[in-house]
């Protein structure tokens, strides 16, 4: 997803602590709590991506919590 490509807004995905996929403007200082993850592009490019990426919506401390369970 190159910039100079995209007619509009350009935006990034951002993560949270807890692995949870969001796009944010690119232009603007990410909000507290979320960091880039390393993908631009127009919304539809970083929705996109986010649907190929993000496969397992639970947040990680869940998927922490259940990887205990089942190892126990």
């Amino acid at each position: 997803m190159a910039d100079e490509l995209i007619d509009g807004p350009v935006y990034r995905v951002v993560l949270n602590d807890e692995d949870q996929h969001s796009i944010w403007w690119a232009d603007r200082d990410l909000p507290a709590g979320w960091r880039d993850e390393g993908s631009r592009g127009s919304r539809e490019q970083c929705l996109a991506h986010i649907d190929q990426v993000w496969t397992d919506m639970r947040p990680l401390s869940l998927r922490r919590r259940m990887e205990q369970r089942a190892s126990a």
